[in-house]
C-alpha cells in the first residue's frame, strides 16, 4: 500500500501539542481507510511509521475486505480491531482470524508475504469492520532478521483499571503496568477509555508520543482535541487529558528511531538498496508464497 501525504498544522506556541495531522482517504481492498502516517512533514512518532483507521464501515452480504497477497520488509504490522474480524494468512503458513481486542503482530524482517480478507463464512451475512492497522519500523539490527508472527488474545494483554480510566497496555509501560508483549524497539501503545470528568496523565516516560481519539470529547489543558486526527505531543512533556464525556483514545509513540527510514509501497528500510532489492524480488516472484492464498497478488505500483 503506497502512502499519501497528509495535512499537518504546526503549533509552534502550544506548550503541549506539537502538531495536528489530518487524515487522508486511501483504499486497501474494497475498503476506505483514513491515513495519518507517514505524512509529508512527519514520518514517524517513535517507531510508528504508518497509521490507518479502518472504518467504521459495513459490508453487504457476499462482500468483504480483500487485501490480496503482498510483501513487506523492515517493519512490524500491528492489527487491532474494535469491531468485526479479518483472516490473516502469510508465507509462514499462519492462518489466523483476528477478533476485537486481539493483536496481530507480524515482523517482516528480510521478507514476508501476507493477505487480509473477510472470511467466507462472515460474507454470508452483512458485516462490520472497524480498527487500526499500524506499522512500526524495525531497528537496523533486525531489518535482516527472519520474519515472525504472533496472534495475542485480548485476555493476554495487560489491563488498565484505575479510578475512571480503563483499557489496555498493548505495548510498553504506563505507571508501572507493563505490556506482556515484547517489542524490538522502545514502543508505547495504549487503548484507553476515560470516564466523563476524569483526568488521564501521560507521563514523559517515552520521548515521542501522540494521541488519536476514537470517540468522545476530551481536552489537553483546555485545548479541545479533534476526533480521528493524530495529535502529536511535545517531546518529554507531562500531559494531562480531561474527558468532558466518556472518551476512547489511543496513545502511540516510543523512543526516537535509530535513524531515518526510506519507505516505498510496503517496504521500509534504513537503506535504499534494500528497497530496490525488495522491488526486484517482488517483480521476479522471488518472495515466498502463501500456500493457501496464491492465486492473486498485488502488483508492484
Amino acid at each position: 500500500m503506497s502512502w499519501l501525504p497528509t495535512s499537518k498544522s504546526k503549533l509552534e506556541d502550544d506548550p503541549y501539542i506539537d502538531a495536528i495531522i489530518l487524515p487522508r482517504t486511501s483504499d486497501i481492498g474494497n475498503f476506505e481507510v483514513q491515513r495519518v502516517l507517514p505524512s509529508k512533514e512527519k514520518q514517524m512518532v517513535g517507531p510508528f511509521i504508518f497509521w490507518d483507521q479502518m472504518g467504521p464501515g459495513e459490508f453487504l452480504s457476499g462482500a468483504g475486505l480483500d487485501v490480496r497477497p503482498h510483501p513487506h520488509i523492515g517493519l512490524s504490522t500491528i492489527t487491532y480491531l474494535f469491531k468485526g474480524s479479518m483472516d490473516h494468512k502469510d508465507s509462514l503458513d499462519n492462518d489466523v482470524r483476528i477478533k476485537p481486542g486481539d493483536i496481530n503482530l507480524m515482523s517482516a524482517g528480510h521478507g514476508i508475504v501476507h493477505s487480509e480478507r473477510t472470511g467466507q463464512d462472515i460474507r454470508k451475512f452483512p458485516s462490520k469492520l472497524f480498527g487500526i492497522q499500524s506499522w512500526i519500523a524495525q531497528p537496523k539490527k533486525y531489518e535482516d532478521s527472519a520474519p515472525s508472527f504472533q496472534n495475542i488474545s485480548s485476555e493476554e494483554i495487560t489491563n488498565i483499571d484505575s479510578r475512571g480510566v480503563n483499557g489496555k497496555v498493548l505495548f510498553g509501560e504506563l505507571d508501572g503496568l507493563k505490556s506482556s508483549i515484547e517489542t524490538q524497539w522502545g514502543t508505547l501503545y495504549l487503548d484507553v477509555i476515560i470516564e466523563e470528568k476524569t483526568k488521564f496523565n501521560i507521563p514523559p516516560t517515552y520521548i515521542e508520543r501522540a494521541i488519536y481519539l476514537i470517540s468522545g470529547n476530551a481536552n489537553i489543558h483546555e485545548t479541545k482535541l479533534p476526533l480521528n486526527t493524530l495529535i502529536v505531543l511535545k517531546p518529554s512533556v507531562d500531559i494531562t487529558i480531561e474527558a468532558t464525556k466518556c472518551t476512547r483514545l489511543l496513545v502511540l509513540g516510543g523512543e526516537p528511531m535509530d535513524g531515518p527510514r526510506y519507505i516505498y509501497w510496503n517496504f521500509v528500510s534504513s537503506r535504499k538498496d534494500k528497497i530496490e532489492d525488495a522491488k526486484n524480488k517482488w517483480l521476479q516472484g522471488s518472495f515466498p508464497a502463501i500456500s493457501t492464498d496464491k492465486e492473486e497478488f498485488i502488483p508492484l505500483p
